[in-house]
């Protein structure tokens, strides 16, 4: 049989061990959980704090800009495309996602499960057609319309939806993307009628967002986490070889609903589990494949499967990444000679003339502050790349990005300025959206970071 026998009398001990390994194992899927609990209070969709896309499940909301810096809610935004974001819950209804007409623009739509796996391809890489597409829960078995262009299933009920369209920061550009945006929609089948529906999104309400003390939302709590144990067990049912775990994990809450000290010492293990396991996870030198110049990515982003480490460590870092063949992350704590990036030092990123990130969507370097947000600085600049037109290419065709707290004095170096925050640790990121074979295969990768003072 799979798992111990039910009603099997154990240790104090061994259930702290299951307990901590639980934890580990399901904090990804307890903190989609719990978003899908969070935007369930969602009255209408709006936007969280003025600046986070907030909907009731199965629907969707969008930002008509860049996110704004304050954003708390997601660790690791980006400021090269605009998003959207919903929760699904498909033990509800299945999801009818609107695909506009989106030209030459770049665009993807991540969609993921409980596990934060995608499990549909929609996106400027797929030569994905506009028109109307639909996502079924694992059990579903209704008719399908006319008009649906596909079918998209998920292995589990509950999962995250987040259009993304890329925008140049340019104005032009931020005008020119607001039609298309306005035709981005995701809604229950049952409101269906074939036709593109419309909305203007810059007329969305807001709602008020807890504070978080720079830090980002707590989405798992330990003491609630064994009483959710059980519905996340049901809602992703076991991946092969999976089934013992789910066997121990289901009598380990029926031994703790048995013995109320039983289930205390599994918080109390949860909660240093949390402490020891997974709060180091946040930093990216603590996990991925190392490559050099002591930069470290990750080869199986939203494709995660029974790699439970590589999946909460992405979760507690950067929750929410495409698939490697959609975007290519790659993380960065360290300067060349292995210390800590921290703004007391200057320093410059140089990409060699033909070295820039080979990719047919886009490229970026963007700077985050040691809770992985935006600092806010006084030429509102985050992140420089292919968004960015103004940017100065040296005599030999090199791009130098200069990172550092203090304003440039030469003219060329300010164009190409990077601020990282005042007196503080911070991580550079560089994105690589629809990367061509020599990111995927390993042949590019980032450039040194290097102190120059």
């Amino acid at each position: 049989m799979n798992g111990p026998v039910p009603g099997t009398r154990i240790t104090e001990a061994y259930a702290r061990l299951l307990a901590r390994d639980a934890y580990f194992w399901a904090w990804p899927m307890a903190n989609i959980y719990n978003k899908r609990l969070a935007f369930g209070q969602a009255p209408e969709p709006g936007l969280l704090g003025g600046v986070l896309p907030f909907a009731p499940p199965n629907r969707m909301a969008m930002l008509t800009d860049y996110v704004d810096p304050a954003e708390r809610a997601v660790a690791c935004p980006n400021q090269d495309v605009v998003y959207g974001g919903g929760l699904l819950a498909l033990d509800v209804s299945p999801v009818v996602v609107q695909v506009p007409d989106f030209g030459r623009r770049f665009w993807v739509y991540q969609i993921v499960d409980l596990r934060t796996d995608s499990f549909a391809d929609l996106g400027a890489m797929y030569g994905t057609k506009p028109g109307f597409y639909l996502l079924v829960g694992p059990a579903w078995k209704g008719d399908v319309p006319a008009g649906i262009a596909k079918v998209f299933r998920s292995g589990t009920n509950t999962g995250f939806f987040g259009p993304r369209a890329f925008q140049d920061d340019t104005p032009e550009d931020k005008r020119a993307i607001q039609d298309v945006i306005s035709l981005i929609g995701a809604y229950p089948l049952a409101e269906f009628d074939g036709k593109m529906k419309k909305r203007d999104w810059s007329k969305l309400p807001h709602f008020p967002q807890p504070d978080s003390g720079g830090a980002e939302t707590k989405w798992v709590f330990p003491e609630k986490f064994f009483d959710q144990l059980p519905l996340l067990l049901d809602d992703a049912t076991p991946l092969a070889g999976e089934e013992p775990r789910y066997a121990a994990l289901r009598e380990l809450v029926a031994a703790a609903q048995r013995e109320p000290k039983l289930k205390a010492a599994m918080i109390d293990e949860a909660k240093k589990a949390d402490e020891d396991l997974v709060a180091p996870l946040f930093e990216f030198r603590n996990f991925g494949i190392p490559l050099p110049h002591q930069w470290t990515t990750v080869d199986n982003g939203a494709a995660f499967g029974t790699d439970y480490f590589t999946r909460t460590a992405v979760g507690k870092s950067n929750i929410l990444v495409n698939k490697p063949h959609e975007t290519k992350y790659f993380y960065q704590d360290l300067d060349e000679g292995g210390q800590r990036l921290h703004s007391t030092n200057r320093y410059a990123v140089t990409f060699a003339k033909g070295r820039l990130p080979p990719v047919k969507g886009f490229w970026s370097l963007t700077l985050y502050n040691r809770h992985h947000f935006f600092e806010p600085n006084a030429i509102r600049r985050y992140s420089v790349g292919t968004k960015n037109k103004d940017l100065k290419y040296a005599a030999d065709g090199s791009l130098t990005i200069h990172v550092q707290a203090d304003e440039p004095k030469d003219p060329a170096a300010r164009a190409n300025w990077l601020p990282s925050p005042k007196k503080a640790e911070f991580s550079l990121y560089v994105r690589a959206y629809w990367p061509d074979e020599a990111i995927t295969r390993g042949q590019w990768t980032p450039p040194a970071v290097v102190k120059t003072r």
